[in-house]
């Protein structure tokens, strides 16, 4: 079930319904309602992947309170939790990257290997899942947090719906505490997440979505299309992957906030960034906290020579790419931004990380102003290489940007409204940028001024959103 979907409009409002009014009076029912209708939006995908979600919950729910039985046994605790790793990686790696791996090994050695590939249908959101699970078992191993003995409240942590299938990625230090204790129905919450999960469609379907009609288009034919054009088009598929993305962890974001839960931000505003660096501290930012505190730091982080530092950056990027896709353009993506970081690496750099840009200004200085776009150009660039289908097809679209006729006006028939919107878009998230997500004011603003913006928006969405396309990010 998609958040875009008439069966998500139908779904959520009967299960909030339930959820404070009939389910509301013991936690234990009310988690176990959470499973349930966590399981039936899941479900509806494909019934049959119910049971994978349901043994990897099962396996590292045991092996945490296995892993804390054998506390005085470093041994034992250590094989326990590299178990469950190995065995929750071994099920994503058969569905996720086998087929790509056996192909690869024919192709560089000339071998036939259609008879050996599985062309298995990929879980929804697998990856997203599978990574929050292993996170649980890694913290109760490092003594972070203490197992959880209630079966159900894991499987909701696991489970919940809002964010299951494309993030953000919870830690069960932040998640699991919250199904742990009796929660109470907060109006002001509640319509700080309708209004997040707003925002959130907006990105999508207005933003989103109508990028995706040109973007799609001009990637079926690429022969065809200027250098300008090019250009223009992975412009427009750069904020198509962030409306998208960005839009639904805003939705998931807000939805939680409905049901009493306070999910992890997942963006803050990334194309605002004055460096790749601070790029990556603002997208995606639950996947790469993770990446950060299971194998970065593990490897040494930054505090070791610079030839380990730039090891270390290479293999969380190469990873990173990875987990994206089977498909050597997310590793060859993932490699190019680890190159990106190493000038910083080897000579040092502006560090962004407690500021924002136009700190305490309307507008950026010039200077700001020429370092964020340079810093999209180069983001912009590696969603070139991500958005292509073979390495050979990010070649031919760079190639056709570098050619001569980049000089020429780009076709930009059609598309006065959706440069409007990308525009509001853009006004929302600079004025708001110090906040959670667009439409968060900081400060009490006129109800004429507050639901002018909603109507405004809901009107966007009704006349615009007539091209529903799948969230991308559900294919990893």
């Amino acid at each position: 079930m998609s958040f875009n979907s008439i069966q998500f409009a139908f779904f959520l409002p009967i299960v909030f319904l339930l959820y404070w009014f009939v389910f509301n009076r013991n936690l234990k029912v009310q988690n176990l309602f959470v499973v349930v209708v966590s399981y039936v939006f899941y479900g509806w995908w494909d019934y049959r992947f119910l049971f994978l979600i349901a043994f990897t919950s099962l396996c590292s729910w045991g092996s945490g309170l296995l892993i804390e039985k054998y506390a005085d046994n470093k041994r034992k605790a250590r094989v326990t939790a590299g178990v469950n790793i190995v065995v929750n990686l071994l099920i994503l790696g058969v569905f996720k990257y086998y087929d790509f791996f056996v192909s690869s090994f024919g192709e560089l050695f000339g071998v036939a290997t259609d008879s050996l590939l599985l062309r298995i249908i990929l879980p929804v959101g697998i990856s997203f899942y599978t990574f929050q699970a292993l996170s649980y078992s890694i913290d109760v191993y490092r003594g972070q947090m203490k197992a959880t003995r209630d079966v159900v409240q894991f499987f909701a942590y696991v489970s919940f719906f809002p964010q299951l299938v494309a993030g953000p990625i919870e830690r069960a230090t932040n998640l699991l505490p919250q199904f742990a204790k009796q929660r109470k129905f907060d109006y002001a919450q509640s319509v700080d997440g309708c209004r997040q999960m707003l925002w959130g469609l907006f990105k999508k379907i207005v933003i989103a979505d109508n990028c995706a009609l040109f973007v799609d288009k001009t990637w079926a034919d690429l022969s065809t299309a200027s250098g300008s054009t090019l250009l223009l088009v992975a412009v427009l598929f750069s904020f198509q992957i962030y409306g998208d993305f960005s839009g639904y962890s805003d939705v998931a974001i807000g939805c939680g906030k409905l049901f009493g839960i306070r999910l992890r931000q997942n963006f803050n505003v990334p194309y605002f960034s004055r460096n790749v660096q601070e790029f990556w501290r603002r997208w995606h930012m639950s996947l790469l906290t993770w990446f950060r505190d299971y194998i970065y730091f593990p490897l040494g982080g930054s505090r070791c020579s610079k030839a380990k530092v730039i090891r270390n950056t290479l293999v969380v990027f190469g990873v990173s790419g990875l987990w994206h896709g089977a498909n050597w353009t997310y590793i060859v993506w993932g490699f190019y931004h680890a190159l990106l970081f190493f000038p910083s690496l080897l000579f040092g750099g502006t560090n962004y990380k407690d500021t924002t840009i136009a700190e305490g200004r309307k507008l950026p200085s010039v200077r700001e102003l020429v370092i964020m776009c340079c810093t999209f150009l180069l983001v912009t660039i590696g969603w070139i290489i991500f958005r292509a289908d073979s390495l050979a097809q990010a070649v031919e679209y760079l190639s056709g940007v570098c050619s001569f006729s980049l000089f020429t006006m780009p076709d930009i028939q059609g598309k006065t409204i959706l440069f409007a919107n990308i525009l509001l878009l853009i006004f929302v998230e600079w004025i708001h940028r110090k906040q959670q997500f667009g439409l968060s004011f900081a400060k009490p603003h006129g109800i004429a001024l507050r639901w002018g913006a909603y109507l405004l928006l809901c009107v966007d969405i009704i006349c615009f959103g007539g091209h529903a396309e799948n969230f991308i990010y559900f294919q990893f």
